[in-house]
C-alpha cells in the first residue's frame, strides 16, 4: 500500500535532523497528559518541569519497549512511506530543506490534499 505522512506544525520536528532535542513533553496546558493527580497546575508551570516530562516520558517508553522515533522513521523510509513536510510551516518557522532528515519531501496542504482524496483510508491523529 502507497503510504504518505503529512508533517505540519510542531510535527514537523518529529522529521526535523535535531529531533531528538525537538521533541518534548509539556504537562502543562495538555489535558490528555497522565499526571499525578496530586500534581496541582502551579507544580508543572515551574522551571524545569518540562524537561523532566519528557525525561519521564521517554523512561515510560523505553522501560515498555515502545518502538522509538529513530527506528520509526527508519522503517518508514525502509518501506518507502512519502514523509511530506508543510511548505507554508517550513516558512512561518524559518525552517529550509536542510533541515530535514533524508528523504522528506515538501509540499503544501492543498497539494497533499489533492493525493489524499485519492486514497482508500485516511487517518488524522
Amino acid at each position: 500500500m502507497t503510504t504518505s505522512v503529512f508533517f505540519t506544525f510542531y510535527g514537523l520536528s518529529i522529521i526535523h535532523r535535531d529531533f531528538e532535542r525537538l521533541l518534548k513533553v509539556s504537562p502543562l496546558g495538555n489535558p490528555a497528559m497522565p499526571m499525578p493527580v496530586t500534581m496541582p497546575n502551579l507544580v508543572l508551570g515551574l522551571p524545569g518541569m518540562g524537561p523532566m516530562a519528557t525525561h519521564m516520558m521517554k523512561a515510560k517508553f523505553r522501560d515498555k519497549h515502545v518502538t522509538t522515533i529513530r527506528e520509526l522513521l527508519d522503517t518508514a523510509r525502509e518501506l518507502e512511506v512519502r514523509l511530506i513536510a508543510c511548505q507554508m510551516t517550513m516558512d512561518v518557522f524559518g525552517y529550509k530543506p536542510e533541515d530535514f532528515i533524508e528523504g522528506v519531501e515538501f509540499a503544501g496542504a492543498a497539494a497533499f490534499l489533492a493525493e489524499a482524496r485519492k486514497a482508500h483510508l485516511t487517518l488524522f491523529v
